[in-house]
């Protein structure tokens, strides 16, 4: 079989890793790919939202099945367009993107459904914002509508800041959308709780912690993503029970109601204080970089995995996890997320070992002459498995100080809520 992967980052390069260990796969194409995914999959250099370039290219190149790894193409419809075209699209629907392209809708969907999240008002303009704001205790979360590759999410400590980025999104800071959301500010340690679903039945699909903030010790502005790890240590049994019965279930429920059920793979990103869950948001595909440390540790073959949804048959399937800890370690371009500098060569990619439990997934990455090159961002993910979280994090950083990059930006700390210092 034949198999497309969409996308370029390091979560389309650690699905080419774990689709090249099955023996089921002939040939794996990553679109458009990276300098990394270059090395287990055929890049092809078509524009993730040209739909049409795409299924032309999968029916010249029998290929049937789709792994979607973004979001963009998931809301622009990319499943809806292909599956009219005879292929499988691994992913949600246009309609159940909505999930993650309007948190107005999923906030919505919550109060319907009493699934537990802050308290929040939406707005389209600016009119009641002052007052709805004065009436709030500080800090004050603000959140674009719509999507702001992980830059919409703003949490102000004064009044007068919240009403500033209210008014900076109305303004058209964010192209996705001028609206926005004001919700209470939930105390508490976030984690990432993972399901997959074939429209009928769901099945548990792991945890992770990630770490949004630039800066160690968790500070600084947010970002994509500087690390994670997996699994994550604050989800206890009673505590999933919950996230299950509370929150998964009656969206995938609420969803089904609307007409558009849930398939792929449902991100719920949450915070957990005293044993009781609350949705931040949800992702209609997964984390970056959580996925790269879920691909370490997931032992089932994954085209079965993707081929149980296919048929819609998940429920038959055991998926297995290694008992290992994973953690990777985000290396970005200096100035990360704000001014960066311009084209730069990264040299020694080529010394470090790379086996099924170290691995370096690119992600913003470019060959050209044989050489590799960035243009910013997030770049790297040194990524291992190990049974002792810190002798991972450690595997990570010596992978990382190998490579020459004069912009190279990482965090050393990594995990450090679950690692004993």
């Amino acid at each position: 079989m034949n198999i497309a992967v969409i996308g370029s980052g390091g979560r389309e390069h650690s699905f080419c890793f774990k689709l090249k260990q099955s023996k089921y796969i002939n040939k794996i194409f990553c679109i458009p790919g990276n300098a990394g995914t270059n090395e287990v999959a055929e890049n092809i250099n078509i524009d993730i939202l040209n739909f049409k370039s795409i299924s032309n290219f999968l029916k010249n190149n029998n290929t049937k099945v789709v792994f979607v790894g973004p979001e963009i193409p998931l809301v622009y419809g990319i499943k809806d367009y292909l599956e009219k075209k005879g292929f499988f699209v691994f992913g949600p629907s246009k309609a159940a993107s909505r999930l993650e392209k309007s948190k107005s809708f999923t906030k919505k969907l919550c109060r319907k459904y009493k699934i537990p999240t802050a308290q929040y008002k939406s707005f389209s303009s600016m009119k009641g914002v002052r007052e709805y704001i004065k009436n709030m205790n500080t800090p004050i979360v603000i959140k674009a509508d719509g999507l702001a590759s992980g830059k919409g999410v703003s949490i102000c400590n004064s009044k007068n800041t919240a009403f500033k980025k209210c008014k900076e999104i109305n303004e058209g800071k964010f192209k996705s959308s001028k609206k926005f959301v004001i919700e209470e500010f939930l105390s508490g340690e976030e984690a990432s709780y993972f399901i997959l679903s074939d429209g009928k039945s769901y099945k548990f699909f792991g945890t992770a912690q990630d770490h949004k903030r630039i800066g160690e010790g968790d500070t600084g502005p947010n970002t994509g993503g500087m690390g994670a790890y997996s699994p994550s240590n604050i989800i206890t049994n009673k505590v999933e029970e919950k996230i299950k019965k509370e929150i998964i279930e009656p969206t995938l429920k609420g969803l089904k109601i609307l007409g558009c059920p849930f398939v792929g793979i449902l991100y719920a990103g949450l915070i957990i204080k005293d044993d009781q869950p609350k949705l931040i948001e949800y992702n209609i595909r997964l984390g970056d970089p959580e996925c790269q440390v879920l691909m370490m540790r997931l032992k089932t073959d994954l085209l079965k995995i993707i081929t149980a949804c296919k048929k819609k048959q998940i429920n038959k399937l055991a998926i297995n996890w290694s008992n290992k800890k994973a953690i990777t370690i985000v290396a970005s371009s200096k100035g990360y997320p704000n001014k960066q500098s311009k084209v730069t060569e990264i040299k020694n990619t080529k010394k470090i070992l790379l086996n099924n439990n170290q691995y370096l997934f690119h992600a913003s990455t470019f060959n050209k002459n044989n050489r590799i090159f960035t243009s910013g961002g997030r770049v790297l993910n040194a990524t291992a498995i190990n049974k002792n979280l810190r002798s991972g994090r450690n595997t990570c950083i010596n992978m990382l100080k190998k490579i020459n990059w004069k912009d190279k930006y990482f965090r050393k700390d990594i995990g450090w809520r679950a690692i004993d210092n």
